[in-house]
C-alpha cells in the first residue's frame, strides 16, 4: 500500500479497534514492519507520510484536462468537467 492516505486510514482504524499492532496487521493482511514504520511517521508528524492538500484555480477559459504532476514522475489527469467535491 503506497498511499499515505491508506496508511492513515489503517492507523486510525487500528486505534479504534483496541487490537495490538500484530493482531490488527494479521486481520488486515498488512506487513507488520511496514505498518510500524508508517505508525512511527504518523506519530512524528513527518510531512512525507501525511497527505498534502493544495488549492488550485482553473481559469474559466480552460478547455483541456487538468493534469497534476508529482515530482517523481507520477501524474493524475482529470477531465475539465470534474466536480470540485
Amino acid at each position: 500500500m503506497a498511499s499515505s492516505t491508506g496508511w492513515i486510514y489503517h492507523i486510525e482504524a487500528w486505534q479504534r479497534s483496541g487490537l495490538k499492532h500484530a493482531a490488527y496487521c494479521r486481520q488486515q493482511n498488512l506487513n507488520y514492519h511496514t505498518f510500524s514504520a508508517r505508525l512511527g511517521d504518523y506519530r512524528k508528524g513527518q510531512k512525507s507520510s501525511l497527505p498534502v492538500f493544495i488549492q488550485i484555480q482553473i481559469p474559466t477559459s480552460a478547455t483541456g484536462p487538468i493534469v497534476l504532476k508529482h515530482g517523481k514522475g507520477r501524474q493524475l489527469d482529470l477531465p475539465i468537467s470534474i466536480s470540485a467535491s
